[in-house]
């Protein structure tokens, strides 16, 4: 199984098929407090970035979809201080990546986003939301599975290598603070390209 084929397994069609419920964009206010544990709790600085990942479909309808979240997160722009843009990574997937020192206008910019492709019938295409931060030892992500409607840490370091320490840490950590994803199975690693730094690179 490619790496391809395993994104699609883990957080699309099979992670749809054993889904327990329905994914809700308001899910993503849990990381709302789990900042705060984060940081104060644990020594993570907050890297100011998150990223919304979804597969695109080849329609007019689609592109007026995401037309429309570029355009409320225009608006937002100037009130809330958020930087966004559009990409596609090397694996044909596309991310609405945010930029905002103010985590609370991060995390409800990314929920607009999210919410604005449930209004238009594209909630099943939303894969996943991504919550960076860093310590000294490196990177650790909070990603939220669209398609289990659950988070599960990522602590990627040097030569795709997983610190499987630090993410049951964290899951310890944040336990009762956030839905969490029970099936190990379900936490796939989110690998940037290989010039990439993060997941959306």
């Amino acid at each position: 199984m490619g790496l391809l084929d395993g994104l699609r397994a883990v957080l699309g069609l099979r992670a749809e098929a054993d889904a327990k419920r329905d994914a809700h964009p308001d899910d993503l206010f849990g990381m709302s407090t789990a900042y705060l544990t984060m940081e104060a709790d644990l020594g993570y600085e907050s890297m100011n970035e998150g990223a919304l990942c979804f597969a695109g479909v080849d329609s007019r309808r689609f592109r007026d979809a995401v037309d429309e979240v570029e355009a409320i997160l225009e608006a937002g722009r100037e009130e809330t201080g958020t930087d966004f843009s559009v990409t596609e990574d090397d694996h044909g997937y596309h991310w609405v990546i945010l930029s905002d020192s103010d985590p609370e206008d991060l995390i409800t910019s990314l929920h607009f986003a999210a919410d604005t492709f449930i209004e238009h019938g594209y909630g099943s295409r939303l894969l996943a939301a991504v919550f960076g931060y860093e310590d000294h030892e490196g990177p650790a992500y909070w990603i939220y599975s669209f398609r289990r409607g659950a988070y599960y840490p990522f602590a990627p370091r040097s030569g795709r290598e997983r610190d499987s320490s630090t993410e049951f840490t964290l899951e310890a950590a944040l336990d009762g603070e956030l839905e969490l994803e029970r099936e190990k199975e379900y936490w796939y690693p989110l690998w940037p390209s290989q010039s990439g730094r993060r997941p959306w690179e």
